[in-house]
């Protein structure tokens, strides 16, 4: 595919630097920041990294299973009653929802410490089939078995290292609210109990929620019931609701394509702007390499005769938001543009590799720039949030997806004129 470059478009000042030239990057310490704080100072191995911040939180008292028992005079004492499901709380981050890397456990860590609430921070998910819950019945009357917790819910930003201008014109390395953010779900530790109508509990607790599903007042809460269950419309009307609305979430994570193959893309024009790049590891040799085979992957090469362009890049369709560069990568020896495939985006490490230039989010990059001067960048995929980086310099190594990027710093490359 032809890629059309426009000598009209605007260069939106990346800094490069010649191929046959020295690097004029100011000194920087060689290893990433260890504490991420807005408006705080970065290095250049900073640039390949993201941190999270927690722009909003709410907690809601939820219950998970739950059962109306009416107990007798004759039948006090402990039983064991199976409840039903009313929800199913699944712990994510992100469009992805991925928690395998850094930047979920992060983002959720940084939940619990703000709210002072020991939240889970892996993924797992409350129970989705009955369970039961044992419990000593001292008093007969009618009862609403149940389990429960604190379902956390919220939305967070991105602390990404990027170039800022200051008041007196200079320049210096910044940690900025990155051009990505999301939404986040987790949930406390689970309780279990049961609760009567007549019973005295906190307002906007666990217990109470629990009582609310036992329509107290209802004739069916008054009336006079043999030993057993009782059933609960209110309850039942909760477990319908509490379904569809996870079979929304379901159906809308399918349209997005999180764990799902993309529909064949068709190619889109592209608009690129006229300088060939290579992206190189600093001050070494190997550089990106786009694949010859269409399930290969993006790897660490060195430029020589036999490169047939696959290791030169065009950035397409250029826009700039807040000093962030957004892109595609149009790699010049297989017409194709660099991507995270879409079956396997929801992956800690997944592969960069490039596919027919399709325009969708898993083609676009944000890329974040040294001081001027320098060519040093971070790269960072739009859909997905993670920043690209490879596990460890060697030829053919692939380049890589990494939620919270390479915190050793090999996730800054070179921008390198050819």
């Amino acid at each position: 595919m032809a890629c059309a470059a426009s000598a009209a478009v605007v260069t939106v000042g990346l800094a490069v630097s010649p191929a046959a030239a020295a690097p004029t990057a100011p000194p920087t310490t060689p290893a990433a920041s260890a504490q991420a704080e807005p408006g705080g100072a970065c290095t250049a191995a900073d640039l390949g990294t993201r941190h999270p911040y927690i722009k909003s939180s709410e907690v809601t008292p939820t219950i998970t299973h739950f059962k109306g028992w009416y107990v007798t005079s004759g039948s006090t004492g402990t039983q064991t009653v199976n409840t039903s499901v009313q929800t199913t709380i699944s712990v994510t981050v992100g469009v992805t929802g991925n928690v395998e890397g850094g930047f979920g456990v992060e983002t959720l860590g940084k939940v619990g410490a703000s709210l002072g609430l020991n939240v889970q921070v892996n993924y797992t998910s409350t129970s989705s089939a009955s369970t039961s819950v044992t419990w000593n019945f001292t008093n007969p009357g009618y009862y609403g078995l149940y389990k429960g917790t604190k379902k956390v819910t919220g939305t967070y930003g991105s602390l990404n290292c990027n170039r800022v201008q200051q008041g007196d014109g200079s320049w210096a390395l910044k940690w900025i609210e990155g051009a990505d953010s999301g939404s986040y779900t987790t949930f406390t530790t689970l309780e279990e109990g049961a609760v009567r109508c007549e019973d005295n509990v906190p307002a906007n607790s666990i217990m109470r929620k629990a009582q609310d599903l036992l329509d107290c007042g209802s004739a069916t809460a008054t009336a006079k019931h043999a030993a057993g269950p009782v059933p609960s419309a209110k309850a039942d009307k909760a477990r319908q609701e509490a379904t569809k609305a996870s079979k929304a979430v379901t159906a809308d994570k399918s349209v997005k394509g999180v764990g799902n193959p993309a529909p064949a893309a068709r190619a889109a024009a592209l608009d690129c702007q006229p300088a060939v790049y290579r992206i190189d590891v600093p001050g070494k040799p190997l550089n990106w390499s786009a694949p010859l085979l269409a399930n290969d992957g993006v790897r660490l090469r060195e430029s020589n005769f036999f490169s047939a362009h696959l290791d030169n890049w065009r950035l397409c369709n250029v826009t700039e938001r807040n000093g962030v560069v957004e892109a595609s990568l149009w790699n010049w020896g297989n017409g194709g543009c660099a991507t995270i495939p879409s079956d396997i985006a929801n992956q800690e490490q997944a592969y960069l590799t490039t596919a027919t230039c399709a325009q969708d989010d898993l083609q676009r990059f944000y890329i974040y720039r040294d001081v001027p001067g320098s060519s040093k960048i971070g790269v960072q995929n739009k859909y997905t949030g993670s920043m690209m980086g490879h596990d460890r310099y060697a030829d053919g190594e692939l380049i890589r997806q990494y939620s919270s990027g390479r915190q050793d710093g090999t996730g800054t490359y070179t921008l390198t004129g050819v």
